[in-house]
């Protein structure tokens, strides 16, 4: 029996069961995952974990005196009572549940032809790789980062693997699904002694192991950074342009993106919920989604709700020009679902984007920190304060203080705080995003923020 034989049974019993239980429409995922990590600290292997898990989820729609209601139900086992159990207690819920008239799975019409992600590269061939090569990664991590001068400790180096496989049916004929891999390397770092301590990581993943940067690059990247923060000083307060490093960048357009989120504009509380067809970003700046790219991390053929993917401007040359939506806020905004539906196996969908990424500048963050002169470099953000009608945002941060296009000390313990929409009407790109990410985005010049030291 294939891959594909063994995820399609299971779905088939259960969505037959659920429409036989009286479900009007139903939808059926079943995701089957693999997992490996190693981590070491002082030459010794500290952890070796292995995990493997199958599971199965079902959404039932109902019709009732009310309206159309709905109800998810998931499991780990897709034994036939089990089966059986969940379309009962499924319909069950969802006739029990308030009226949702905005529930429903696509027309039949509607569907994406696509069935698989065979054209997007996303699996590993050579996956799972030994458990020994894995360690051997490990350690050469915490080599290279200890050989350092002044890194006194690795936390933990760690080396890992996953693999996954999701199959989606449908009551309206959709059924499709694909693998996908993923490798990734890691540790942090530590310098300095007692409270002078500082830390700081680097980590990489990428769909295909050959893909990543060596263990020895990513190890002495994490030690230099951290090297890099001790004996931080106190900035001065007050009004200062600021670089977002390409590190923490990727941040501030999140918020961008939760603001244009179909969820948060269907509740009302977004900062950009009168925004659309309005400039929110520079002249020449877009966004745009691109759910296709080759090894991607975010890519997919088809959304949750069995909509072909395609790529598109949220933010076209400065101005927005769609909401993320999938099938239901898309039909409480009387619009149509922009195919960007995700879901897990025990909710129903919600809408989120794949692959995104912001129109690039030029230079790198060092041609930044030139431009402004004298300000601020943030390499890290320490929990936050942001409100989403607003857009009033509030930060912790540490990085390093520019005088005269210069890095002269670190700094670390502040604060940061301003207004998302003059923020984001203000940044200037460099052209150093980094590819491997699903959210690329460039380092960034943003003007505007108060800092609190």
């Amino acid at each position: 029996m294939t891959a594909e034989q063994d995820d399609r049974a299971p779905a088939e019993r259960l969505l037959h069961a659920a429409l036989a239980a009286g479900a009007a429409e139903a939808d059926v995922i079943v995701a089957t995952a693999s997992a490996a990590s190693v981590g070491v600290a002082q030459r010794a292997l500290e952890e070796a974990e292995r995990e493997e898990t199958r599971e199965i989820g079902v959404r039932v729609i109902v019709e009732t005196a009310e309206g159309r209601s709905q109800a998810c139900v998931a499991a780990a086992d897709l034994a036939d009572a089990t089966i059986a159990e969940m379309a009962e207690r499924a319909v069950a819920m969802a006739r029990a549940a308030p009226a949702d008239p905005y529930c429903g799975l696509a027309p039949s019409a509607a569907l994406s032809t696509v069935r698989d992600a065979a054209d997007l590269d996303l699996l590993d061939p050579a996956m799972p790789p030994d458990p020994a090569a894995l360690e051997a990664d490990a350690l050469a991590l915490e080599d290279a980062a200890l050989a350092v001068p002044g890194v006194v400790q690795v936390s933990q180096a760690s080396a890992g693997w996953s693999r996954e496989r999701l199959w989606l049916m449908q009551s309206n004929g959709f059924e499709g699904g694909y693998a996908r891999s993923s490798a990734s390397l890691g540790l942090t770092a530590i310098a300095g002694a007692g409270l002078g301590r500082e830390r700081d990581y680097a980590f990489e993943v990428r769909r295909h192991r050959a893909d990543l940067p060596s263990a020895a690059e990513i190890g002495r990247r994490a030690g230099e950074r951290t090297v890099a923060r001790l004996d931080p000083q106190r900035p001065p307060a007050g009004h200062c342009p600021v670089v977002f490093d390409e590190r923490v960048a990727g941040s501030l357009v999140a918020h961008v993106l939760g603001a244009i989120n179909g969820a948060s504009i269907a509740r009302g509380a977004s900062w950009l919920a009168e925004a659309m067809g309005e400039r929110i970003l520079p002249a020449g700046l877009s966004i745009t989604e691109h759910p296709h790219l080759s090894r991607g991390r975010a890519s997919r053929p088809f959304d949750a709700e069995g909509l072909a993917t395609a790529e598109r401007a949220l933010v076209e040359d400065g101005v927005l020009a769609s909401w993320v939506m999938d099938l239901a806020t898309g039909r409480q905004l009387g619009l149509d679902s922009t195919a960007n539906a995700r879901r897990g196996l025990g909710g129903p969908p919600s809408p989120g984007t794949g692959n995104v990424r912001l129109t690039q500048g030029e230079g790198d963050v060092a041609a930044l920190c030139r431009q402004i002169g004298r300000g601020l470099l943030v390499t890290d953000f320490l929990g936050a304060s942001i409100n989403a009608t607003t857009g009033a945002w509030s930060r912790g941060a540490a990085g390093f203080w520019i005088e005269r296009g210069e890095i002269v000390h670190p700094v670390n313990e502040i604060t940061l705080a301003g207004s998302l929409p003059e923020m984001v009407r203000t940044i200037v790109p460099a052209a150093d995003a980094d590819p491997a990410k699903a959210l690329q985005v460039p380092s960034l010049i943003v003007e505007g923020l108060t800092l609190g030291a």
